[in-house]
């Protein structure tokens, strides 16, 4: 069946407040995603609004691919916006489920929403505060805590809608896929609150390679009907992966346990009912910074490595996290199996390698010189554009972290927050449909201070002093010289 609208976004009126850019919040939401999917689809999607005072004349429910309704007490209240939910329900059948797409603009408890929601995993675009643990809209999409949230989840609601999108409108592609991917599938558990961007990069590239990613829905919050999603998806694994980190995790309602420690006890389970060592097998990654963690987590971290039964079939390893995530790549991804990436690699390798030199603009002169140096070593020089309106910048941006081997970060007339917002652009680089590892990340700074990296400790970053420049060029020299032996 062909779909004339890609998304239907239906909202409450009360929710389009204006926000910094003099439009309402849902409006530029609605620029947002577009914005996003452009960069992961390929193409512009067909995006539909519709509040609760628009009539649907004109938009039948038939000819919309997915459904997103704005979640929040307004949207609940609304019987127009009610209406436009069981509406699609009704015309989509048993596909609904995988066709809607719910944003939670507001904190809602499960019980509160519709029953067909109840289940699905929600996307969270509001900011809670932490100094005041009060729920904030990010009015501000360009800040250092809306590009750690909104962002983030953004980038993972435009891969989902991607997927549905394919699964509806390319049947042809679909069995492609399924001829090039073995059929596997992976679970990847649910994390602590400080693992859960990391847990989505990871997601998105195993996804990324034709594995289907396990738990797709909300878990459970009572620890019995927990237990039950749990087993029931594992048996469906060939894989198990989890990662622990400061957090002890959310502990469901019955248990004394949370759903981190609960998940790997059902997977050591798993894994010694299974007879063939082959057919399952699990990752447990810890955290080699616990600097944050409570005595609970450690107690349990402690036992993982003690207790031969929790870690039953599984390899632990306490490494830099992106030493873990080329183990997942060896182990997981098939190379025999993704030809076009490889070939894709190879002409990458074969070509220059591209470094892209992140600035602001009041530090572009400066930057001018290190251009030059990097031109005659050979070296393609990304850089960021800075005319033009701001979703074209970001824009410009996200195809820089996509296509960069190496970023140096360029810290001149900026602050240390700013710095911070540009690491986590390529952490979160992967979810921007990168393909392959960033091979280098340095900072070059003209402050007398160092910028403080711990909250950035599993990522490898060369610190250079802009002070004097001998100094400089012997270490970019360095620099240049351990990024070209990765390249090898």
């Amino acid at each position: 069946m062909a779909y004339e609208i890609d998304v239907l976004i239906a909202y409450a009126e009360a929710d389009n407040h204006p926000t910094e850019f003099q439009q309402g919040w849902v409006e530029d939401f609605k620029k947002f995603l577009e914005l996003v999917l452009i960069q992961v689809v390929g193409n512009k999607p067909n995006i539909l609004l519709k509040s609760e005072h628009d009539e649907l004349a004109g938009a039948d429910m038939s000819k919309v691919a997915t459904f997103m309704p704005v979640l929040s007490h307004s949207y609940l209240a609304s019987p127009k916006c009610m209406g436009y939910l069981e509406d699609f329900v009704q015309s989509a059948g048993k596909e609904a489920n995988s066709r809607i797409f719910k944003v939670l603009k507001r904190p809602l408890l499960v019980d509160e929403q519709p029953p067909v929601l109840s289940n699905q995993i929600g996307y969270e675009l509001f900011n809670i505060n932490v100094g005041t643990g009060e729920t904030e809209d990010y009015t501000n999409f360009f800040t250092f805590e809306a590009e750690r949230g909104f962002w983030m989840k953004m980038v993972d609601l435009a891969y989902d809608i991607q997927k549905g999108l394919l699964d509806l409108n390319t049947k042809s592609v679909k069995s492609e896929i399924k001829s090039i991917y073995s059929n596997k599938s992976v679970y990847l558990a649910e994390t602590g609150h400080d693992l859960v961007i990391q847990r989505n990069i990871i997601k998105r590239e195993l996804q990324r390679h034709g594995y289907r990613v396990l738990p797709d829905h909300i878990l459970p919050s009572e620890v019995q009907r927990l237990k039950k999603v749990v087993i029931d998806q594992l048996e469906e694994c060939n894989y198990s992966i989890h990662l622990i980190g400061n957090s002890y995790g959310g502990i469901p309602e019955g248990s004394d346990k949370s759903i981190v420690d609960l998940q790997n006890q059902f997977s050591a389970e798993k894994s010694a009912r299974v007879k063939d060592k082959t057919k399952f097998a699990r990752l447990i990654w810890i955290a080699p910074r616990l600097d944050y963690a409570n005595e609970r987590q450690l107690a349990f971290i402690e036992g993982i490595k003690r207790d031969i039964s929790s870690t039953e079939g599984a390899e632990i390893l306490q490494t830099p996290l992106e030493d873990f995530k080329n183990i997942i790549r060896e182990q997981l991804i098939e190379k025999r199996l993704d030809i076009q990436l490889v070939k894709r690699e190879v002409m990458d390798d074969q070509a220059g390698q591209n470094v892209y030199i992140v600035h602001d603009k009041m530090d572009s002169k400066p930057v001018n010189k290190l251009k030059t140096y990097l031109e005659k070593a050979g070296y393609n020089v990304l850089t960021p554009t800075f005319e033009g309106q701001l979703l074209d910048l970001r824009q410009h941006h996200i195809n820089n972290l996509r296509e960069l081997d190496a970023a140096i970060i360029y810290q001149g007339g900026v602050n240390d927050q700013w710095v911070r917002m540009k690491l986590l652009d390529l952490l979160k680089a992967p979810g921007f449909g990168r393909n392959k590892p960033i091979k280098g990340k340095a900072i070059i700074s003209e402050k007398k201070q160092q910028i403080d990296l711990k909250t950035f400790g599993n990522q490898e970053i060369t610190l250079i002093d802009r002070q004097e420049t001998k100094a400089l060029e012997k270490e970019l020299k360095v620099f240049l010289e351990e990024l070209n032996e990765t390249s090898k």
